[in-house]
């Protein structure tokens, strides 16, 4: 098992040779369909599984193309990895689609639209309430 400290710094490792390799290597267009960014890399206790969760900025058709792509180059970012990263074993990489930012984004807007609705409910509330003074 290894300590936190070095999971936490494998998975910093993985995360930003994973994104360079978006941007340069991987030359799969499904991969290009849409804006793909890492958010965060889940690396397993013993080292051997690494879930990447991506970031797909698009329509759904692109944000599916893309994973598609993703997880057809799985081999391929698995093997670069075991160049760049020196590691005893490689870890098993797996992609997954990252929607907070979608969730995060949707539920502000909610909050938004639930502030502007209790400003207009005060300000209807508040010229009633002086004509009874």
């Amino acid at each position: 098992m290894a300590t936190d400290r070095r999971v936490s710094r494998v998975s910093s490792l993985i995360k930003r040779e994973v994104s360079q390799m978006l941007l340069y290597e991987i030359k799969d267009d499904r991969v290009g369909a849409g804006m793909v960014s890492v958010t965060d890399v889940d690396v397993s206790g013993d080292l051997q599984h690494a879930k990447i969760f991506v970031s797909i900025y698009g329509t759904e058709q692109a944000k599916a193309e893309t994973m598609e792509g993703l997880r057809s180059s799985a081999g391929f970012v698995r093997r670069e990895l075991g160049q760049r990263i020196r590691l005893r074993r490689t870890p098993e990489i797996v992609f997954f689609e990252d929607r907070s930012l979608e969730r995060g984004d949707r539920t502000l807007h909610l909050l938004n639209q639930l502030r502007d609705t209790r400003q207009e409910d005060d300000e209807d509330i508040e010229p009633a309430q002086e004509d009874l003074s």
